[in-house]
């Protein structure tokens, strides 16, 4: 009887209440699938999604061999005449259809991402919400960026021949470092392993005293430069061990960095989480880790302090949002990996506005001059090294396309 008074009040002061909203419009349906490569710092892998609502949604997959081929070749079919609107649905349905051959993680997960991410942006267009209202709605109105930074040029070739290169030498970091906080980064990360111009046997993850030694250097001279202005953070890239890098934590230690990144090679928790145990720095992975599912056994073994998933590689905008959330009942905080272009920041941008645990997005492309012109835009996306949370419908964003077509990879 009280349910049916309270139907009859609502009634009475909302005459809308109980009912199933009309749409003036027929359901919509996805009508195509396509992909182009950007060529910057990495092949971007821009996805369009197109609707026969007159919207067209954009998404972006990690770089990846063979991605454009599963979107287009296989989930294309498999999307045509469903309806945008249905993003978890169809989530499942993507990683439902490429079962066994994968979804779970690799190729088949990156694709999905990219899609996933094109129909947030759809269905923001079409309801004529942002991204992140579709979620929950807001938790803060801008988003920390850090920045990767590079030393110089010739990193990538250095490395390869393990030559002694001006852009491993302290000066360089310092410089690179000065630069990133003075364009408004409080937060700055660097690559540790780097050739030092020795030669060493790097696949027995072992490191002399020399190597730690200038390893401890370049870190010196960038927390040296920039004092209490930025937080330092730094990058193995899953190329130590556990004893290398207790050694390693020891000689840093007095230089308070924010985290060490990606120590040890991405497959065990364990020993991930052993090693967590044993040093004073705050460890920080997941890159290269696959959904909520991948993310379980570093949360439950406690073997990190950050968690870091890909948005266009770990299963896409709400996947992240729930390896947060599952972050967070550990009282763990994240902090995105990112090496896209403006269309996977956006993506991390929305995931960052709705959950608490969020610290820093990272940014990589500050080598990329013609990063911003990607944009439809006159403002710059990063100022003052935060991006402002968008309020215009889907992830907040159009791209230039003659900018696209321009730097397009064949």
């Amino acid at each position: 009887m009280y349910s049916d008074f309270a139907a009859r009040l609502a009634s009475s002061i909302w005459p809308d209440f109980g009912r199933t909203p009309s749409r003036s419009t027929e359901t919509p349906e996805i009508t195509g699938l396509s992909t182009v490569v950007v060529d910057g710092n990495f092949p971007w892998t821009i996805v369009r999604l197109e609707t026969d609502a007159g919207v067209t949604g954009i998404g972006e997959s990690y770089p990846s061999p063979g991605v454009h081929e599963v979107i287009t070749d296989y989930f294309e079919p498999v999307l045509v005449g469903e309806n945008p609107l249905d993003v978890e649905r169809l989530y499942h349905l993507m990683r439902e259809s490429l079962s066994g051959r994968g979804s779970q993680e690799g190729i088949g997960t990156i694709a999905i991402s990219g899609i996933e991410l094109a129909l947030w942006d759809a269905a923001g267009k079409i309801l004529e919400q942002p991204v992140y209202q579709l979620l929950g709605g807001k938790m803060r109105d801008e988003v920390r960026m850090y920045a990767d930074c590079h030393a110089g040029e010739g990193m990538v070739e250095a490395a390869l021949n393990e030559q002694p290169n001006e852009t491993y030498e302290a000066e360089a970091y310092a410089r690179a470092a000065r630069a990133a906080v003075d364009d408004g980064f409080e937060m700055i990360k660097f690559d540790l392993d780097v050739p030092s111009g020795r030669d060493i046997d790097t696949l027995a993850r072992h490191f002399d005293g020399p190597e730690i030694e200038h390893k401890r250097g370049l870190v010196e001279a960038v927390t040296e430069e920039v004092g209490d202005e930025a937080e330092v953070a730094v990058d193995l890239h899953w190329n130590f061990s556990v004893e290398a890098t207790e050694k390693l934590c020891a000689a840093l230690e007095p230089y308070d960095l924010a985290w060490i990144e990606d120590p040890l090679p991405p497959e065990n928790a364990d020993a991930l989480a052993t090693l967590n145990r044993s040093v004073a720095q705050p460890l920080l992975t997941g890159e290269n880790r696959y959904g909520r599912h991948g993310f379980r056994d570093l949360v439950e073994t406690e073997a990190v302090s950050f968690v870091a998933p890909d948005v266009p590689k770990t299963g896409g905008i709400a996947e992240t949002k729930k390896i947060a959330e599952l972050a967070d009942t550990y009282y763990l905080t994240m902090c995105p990996h990112n090496i896209g272009s403006p269309v996977a920041t956006m993506a991390g941008v929305h995931v960052g506005a709705t959950v608490p645990n969020f610290l820093a997005l990272e940014f990589h492309a500050r080598d990329v001059p013609w990063w911003d012109d990607l944009v439809a835009s006159d403002e710059a996306l990063i100022r003052d090294g935060t991006i402002a949370v968008p309020d215009e419908p889907g992830l907040g964003i159009e791209l230039d396309w003659d900018v696209v077509e321009e730097h397009r990879k064949e």
